[in-house]
């Protein structure tokens, strides 16, 4: 049976951010954020939120129609984004919600260090499947749906994996690494990644 994708709106936001707080409480990268496990337990969910508004905004964001799963897309034009607006959108996250923790600041500046230019391309910001669903294939029905696009308009498509479980996933799906592994000061790696579109399939 196959995974039914809606678009998600507005009135999403909550259930977007709860299965997104759920799936990334114990992720490396979070854990690095926040490495102090009751206050991440109360201060995650509200970048969780913060990151869904801004991709309500400016991108889309997909959900599986039981509410199991969603993905986060912005499409990034050829000449990217404004010099340092992802290091400022990040910084002002940090005024927001956690103004003395320097690392919500400095991992959008690293990323944004390491995010190809110079062509468009489809971003997937995050992706998140609630804990008792994952292996199921919501993640992959998920991507999917966006890479049969991007082959069909011959697109790539962006990422950086936070795991090495979800970086053998993208792998799968044609996705290789770009130059070499993030390493985040005192913590985790993360895996930039870039697929070239294929064949329409």
């Amino acid at each position: 049976m196959g995974v039914v994708i809606r678009t998600a709106d507005r009135a999403d936001r909550e259930l977007v951010t709860r299965l997104l707080d759920a799936a990334f409480q114990d992720d490396p990268v979070s854990g690095w954020i926040f490495p102090e496990e009751e206050y991440r337990r109360t201060t995650h969910p509200r970048l969780m939120a913060a990151f869904v508004d801004a991709v309500l905004a400016e991108g889309r964001v997909d959900v599986a129609e039981d509410g199991a799963a969603c993905a986060l897309w912005l499409p990034v034009p050829a000449e990217g984004a404004d010099e340092g607006g992802d290091s400022e959108e990040f910084a002002q996250l940090r005024e927001a919600l956690d103004p003395d923790n320097e690392r919500i600041e400095l991992i959008g500046r690293l990323t944004a260090e390491v995010h190809p230019s110079g062509r468009a391309h489809e971003y997937l910001w995050m992706i998140g499947v609630a804990p008792g669903r994952q292996g199921e294939g919501l993640g992959t029905a998920l991507i999917g749906s966006v890479l049969e696009r991007c082959d069909r308009e011959q697109l790539p498509a962006y990422l950086e994996a936070s795991s090495a479980r979800s970086r053998a996933l993208y792998e799968r799906l044609g996705f290789e690494l770009v130059d070499r592994p993030l390493e985040l000061p005192d913590g985790p790696r993360m895996w930039p990644m870039w697929r070239e579109p294929g064949q329409p399939r």
